[in-house]
């Protein structure tokens, strides 16, 4: 092996070893394009509910099931981008979990099983 051989070789090791900025996620969540998604399991799997809007009671499939969010809406000036989830239906009871545009979370143990309702705001 040449020289710049060698150090080709060595700069793979070290970006391997440093885990690499390029590496796409293990599992990224499929969740449509200004959706908000939950999943019945941890890990984006199980069963997926989505909406664009609010819904202030969920199914009794994912009421109190769900365990995996995505917040795949739409941003810009003046637009609701944020997503509350709460305890109850018509928005009752405690925030649960709350996701800023674009945020997935695989997994929450405060919010796990705890969602009834949502609704987009500007924040959380």
């Amino acid at each position: 092996m040449n020289k710049n051989g060698i150090i080709a070789a060595v700069l793979v090791g070290l970006i391997a070893a440093a885990g690499s900025p390029l590496a796409t996620p293990a599992r990224a969540a499929d969740c449509p394009s200004g959706e908000f998604c939950v999943w019945t399991d941890a890990g984006f799997r199980g069963q997926r509910a989505n909406w664009s809007g609010d819904d202030h009671w969920w199914e009794s499939w994912i009421s109190d099931k769900d365990s995996s969010w995505a917040n795949h809406g739409i941003s810009g000036p003046g637009i609701k981008d944020h997503v509350q989830v709460f305890s109850s239906g018509e928005l009752g009871g405690h925030v649960t979990i709350c996701l800023g545009p674009g945020q997935e979370v695989n997994a929450n143990a405060a919010a796990n099983d705890d969602g009834d309702s949502h609704t987009w705001t500007m924040g959380c």
